[in-house]
């Protein structure tokens, strides 16, 4: 496949990305999660450019070619910063309003995005994740607890040696045990594993868990969306809400009752014999979901 990747700047980083459709189009941005990357949307957006789209599908810091711009600046993963960095790479780009879509770590900033930048945010696809959850005021299931494993993991030095040394080993066996019926093979993977060779994946990664569980401090030049986000606002925003049933992460039942969350239209589907990677395993639904909002 011929490289597509082109490059962009914000206020703290350099933005590896791929933009197709006509830069007339009407804008769609997906955003990975972990450990995943861009071609994660591989299924999703031939369809969305075939159907008339623009499709703009960013590396997430400490993911493939994204790098921060300084060497001493903090390696924040935290979810402020994901959002933060979203809006920045639209700016960026001179796009003013577009559909939104994200997996994972992508889903949890898309709501941030959504939340603290309605204006901006034309339509949200959230896959794999409910609004308001993972914050350390959370209650978990003593099964959600156990799903969550490495999560407790990376916050012990242990866990971040293990993400840094097997990081391949580590994330295959993620992939594996959070999409159970979804048969990937090595070239798959390999495919998307060089991304995490990326010199911050394992700093970003490890901080973003710790920081979302309260056990490590943040960056300030996030304090603002940290304190707005904090008191969950209400998403206005036309949402959908794609979960597997057979998530093996984060169970179904945790995007459950977030209806009273949003103003706009909202919208939440469970999909039989699908895991974690919804767009991996059934971009269709995601297709359908994201036109269904382009075209009301």
């Amino acid at each position: 496949m011929r490289d597509m990747t082109k490059h962009v700047r914000t206020s703290c980083l350099e933005v590896a990305y791929e933009d197709r459709g006509s830069p007339q189009a009407e804008p769609v941005i997906l955003v990975h999660g972990f450990p995943d990357d861009i071609r994660t949307w591989d299924g999703v957006v031939a369809p969305l450019v075939d159907a008339g789209y623009r499709t703009l599908t960013p590396f997430l810091r400490g993911f493939g070619p994204t790098r921060f711009l300084e060497k001493t600046a903090l390696r924040s993963g935290q979810l402020a910063a994901l959002g933060q960095d979203v809006i920045e790479f639209a700016d960026a780009l001179g796009i003013e309003r577009f559909t939104l879509v994200g997996h994972d770590w992508g889903a949890r900033a898309a709501y941030i995005v959504a939340a603290s930048w309605p204006e901006r945010v034309r339509g949200l696809i959230a896959l794999s994740v409910g609004y308001g959850t993972s914050t350390p005021r959370d209650r978990l299931s003593y099964d959600q607890a156990r799903a969550y494993w490495y999560q407790w993991y990376f916050g012990l030095e242990r866990g971040r040696v293990a993400l840094e040394q097997d990081r391949r080993g580590l994330c295959r066996w993620l992939w594996s045990t959070w999409s159970p019926d979804w048969h990937f093979d090595e070239a798959t993977f390999e495919t998307t594993a060089r991304s995490f060779d990326n010199p911050d994946f394992v700093e970003v990664s490890i901080h973003s868990y710790r920081h979302r569980w309260g056990d490590a401090p943040g960056d300030h030049r996030y304090d603002g969306i940290e304190a707005r986000i904090a008191g969950l606002p209400r998403i206005g925003v036309a949402t959908t809400v794609l979960h597997g049933a057979d998530d093996g992460a984060t169970f179904p039942e945790t995007s459950a009752g977030k209806e009273q969350h949003f103003t706009g239209p909202y919208d939440r589907r469970v999909i039989d014999s699908v895991g974690h990677f919804v767009q991996r395993e059934r971009p269709h639904a995601v297709v359908d979901a994201v036109l269904a909002q382009m075209r009301p």
